[in-house]
Order: C-alpha cells, then sequence, then structure tokens
C-alpha cells in the first residue's frame, strides 16, 4: 500500500516511513522518526524526534508522542521513544522520550491510551495496558501487562505496577502495586483483580490461590517479611503467587498496605 501524506503535512526528510502509513492534514513528523506499516495519524498528531513507531498504530487528533522530557536537565541530548505495535493513542495524549543521553521511553504492544493521559521520560510499558482518561504516569514507571490505570490515577515517578494491578478512579500510587492487586486511595491495596483475571482466562483454582496469599501479605498483622516466609512455608506455591512474592522482594520503594495492616 502507498504511503499516504497529506498537503498540509510536515515530514522531515530523514523520517522513514513504511509502505501505508497515513499522515493526516497539519501532523508533524520530526527528524530521525521511523513510522510502521499501518500506522496512521490523524489531524494534528505529533511524532517527536528519535522517535520509533511500529505497525499499525493509530495516533488521534493532538497526541503527542516522543516529544522532548519535562525535565529541566535535559538539554537536547539525543534519547528515543520506542513504540511497539497495535496501540491507540487517543486525543492529547502526551509520551516523551528519555531524559538523559542514550536512554529511552519503552510502550510495547496493543495498548490503549485514552483522552490527555501522560507517560512521562524512562517509562516503561509492557502490552494489552489501558490507561483512562487524565492518567498520569511520572518518569522511570513501569507497568506490566494488562494493567489498567483507571481515570484521573496519578503515579510517583520510579513507581511499578504489576501485572494485571488495577488502580481505581482517582487513586494515586506513590509505592509499588504488586501483580494482580487493586491500588485505591493512596498506596491502599484493597483486593484481588478477580474480575480482570477471570476476563483473562485465569481459572478458580489460580485465582483462589493468589487470594490465599494475598489475605497473609495484606490481611494479617505479620511484618512483610514474616508474611512472605509463611506464604512459602504453608500455601500452595504456585507460579502465580512466586512471581507475586519476587516482585514484593525486589521492590525499592515498598508495596502499598492492606487496610488493618501493622505496616507503614
Amino acid at each position: 500500500m502507498p504511503v499516504r501524506v497529506h498537503p498540509s503535512a510536515h515530514v522531515d526528510p530523514t523520517a522513514r516511513l513504511a509502505d501505508g502509513v497515513e499522515i493526516g492534514p497539519q501532523a508533524f513528523v520530526d527528524a530521525d522518526v521511523v513510522i510502521g506499516e499501518g500506522t496512521c495519524l490523524m489531524h494534528g498528531a505529533h511524532v517527536g524526534r528519535w522517535t520509533t513507531l511500529g505497525r499499525n498504530n493509530r495516533l488521534y487528533p493532538g497526541a503527542v508522542i516522543g516529544h522532548e522530557p519535562q525535565d529541566l536537565g535535559y538539554k537536547g541530548e539525543e534519547s528515543h521513544t520506542i513504540i511497539g505495535d497495535g496501540n491507540v493513542f487517543r486525543e492529547g495524549v502526551t509520551i516523551h522520550r528519555g531524559n538523559r543521553p542514550g536512554t529511552r521511553t519503552l510502550v510495547g504492544d496493543n495498548n490503549y491510551l485514552m483522552v490527555n493521559s501522560h507517560v512521562a521520560h524512562n517509562c516503561i510499558l509492557g502490552n494489552h495496558i489501558i490507561l483512562v482518561n487524565g492518567a498520569l504516569l511520572a518518569g522511570h514507571v513501569e507497568v506490566g501487562d494488562r494493567a489498567i490505570i483507571s481515570g484521573n490515577c496519578q503515579v510517583h515517578q520510579f513507581v511499578r505496577i504489576g501485572a494485571f494491578a488495577m488502580m481505581r478512579g482517582g487513586s494515586g500510587a506513590a509505592k509499588d502495586i504488586p501483580p494482580f492487586c487493586i491500588n485505591d486511595g493512596l498506596n491502599w491495596i484493597r483486593a484481588i483483580n478477580t474480575v480482570g483475571l477471570k476476563r483473562n482466562g485465569y481459572s478458580a483454582e489460580r485465582i483462589r490461590a493468589i487470594k490465599e496469599a494475598f489475605k497473609v501479605i495484606f490481611r494479617s498483622e505479620l511484618g512483610l517479611e514474616a508474611a512472605l516466609e509463611k506464604v512459602e512455608a504453608e500455601l500452595k506455591m504456585t507460579e502465580d503467587v512466586a512471581g507475586m512474592l519476587a516482585f514484593i522482594r525486589a521492590s525499592k520503594r515498598g508495596i502499598g498496605s492492606g487496610r488493618g495492616s501493622s505496616r507503614e
């Protein structure tokens, strides 16, 4: 399929456009950009320098992908934004490139970023993630596969959000959210994302094992390490449970707490 570029669009001569790329009215493609087959930039979309977009992405009007980071220390050095395949970036979405030379912001495949959501410099997003309207990720945040960040949520820099986790609307995270968990309020690990797990084919047995581990970690009065040791000693150590424990032990910012827990 041929490349289609509207006469009012600006495409830098150094940009490389694959077959089937469509550049809409008043869209802007900066220097040193690579755009994969079938990707579409709608009216007024902007792709910043040193950005690579994979195949079949859709940038809606006003989306800005790969522009300079909001970091006073950034001086225009070469850094990158790498976007996978099949992503949707709705109106007003912003994704910024890395904040230091040679660094990058990474977005995987088949993610859906809704209106005015923001992904700051050096973030790493996996696959099949949803960011709802107004969700804000600060720098260096990591988000696992199939996580859902609901409307107007705020995520502090360097926080990790595990796979299949969910943040309820308007909640905040200054500490890590383990896989499969629901975050509410500020750093409150409320429950297991049972609905999300069922929708993604998790069996009742798998979900039951995750819930049993959750109760020990977030609903007992044990200290965190003691709770983890109790899970290892007394509960069925499925792959899901082992992954949750490994995520928690790797945390540098700490994890959110269950209400009623003795841990701060």
